[in-house]
């Protein structure tokens, strides 16, 4: 079974990441908690058994993140579900069975959680990884299922009851991972802030 998994990156651009954490403690340092989290998210993958397909939000970056086990891309236009929409059907096309997709703000999700979500698709169509916001941190499916992704209203905290609630109405199985918080806010990441920095010190 060819097996992927999506990240979502944005850029590393000053004034272009972690904006409300930005209206608290300005541009320069929002940027460095969200070069922590993008270094975070990528430790929990590095390891994992699977094609690691990293989609940039402006344009393909080389860093030591991007080494021979990432593939590189850029997101398409469009609001959000049109950009994971269209990873997904690409990704489908190119031969993958099974695929999941994560961002790169959840400090909670760790390498045991993603290979959890695979394990389930084995018996589900899709697995979800709800988000406390009411949105999700993962979503894995093994075949594209467009309605996912359109006529949903991104950014609110109506996006975990809606993709569930249109699974269930089109009787498509699904699983749910442990609901976990995403870092949006600076009272998030004063959460997580010591743990990241100095994990080994925990």
């Amino acid at each position: 079974m060819e097996k992927g998994i999506i990240i979502f990156q944005k850029n590393l651009i000053a004034g272009k990441v972690k904006s409300r954490i930005a209206e608290m403690v300005g541009d320069q340092e929002a940027l460095e908690i969200y070069r922590v989290l993008v270094d975070y998210t990528h430790q929990q993958v590095e390891h994992l058994a699977c094609n690691k397909l990293l989609y940039y939000s402006d344009y393909e970056e080389n860093n030591h993140q991007t080494g021979k086990d990432y593939q590189l891309f850029i997101q398409s236009s469009g609001d959000l579900g049109q950009k994971m929409g269209d990873a997904f059907k690409d990704q489908f096309e190119n031969g993958f069975d099974c695929l999941l997709i994560i961002g790169t703000d959840c400090a909670e999700i760790t390498q045991d959680i993603i290979e959890k979500a695979f394990e389930k698709l084995e018996n589900s169509d899709v697995v979800i990884g709800p988000a406390k916001d009411g949105g999700y941190y993962l979503l894995g499916m093994k075949r594209f299922i467009s309605g996912l992704f359109y006529d949903i209203p991104w950014s609110s905290p109506e996006v975990f009851k809606q993709t569930s609630d249109y699974l269930t109405t089109h009787h498509i199985s699904f699983d749910l991972l442990p609901t976990l918080s995403d870092v949006d806010y600076l009272e998030d990441w004063m959460k997580v802030k010591e743990r990241l920095l100095h994990p080994q010190s925990k």
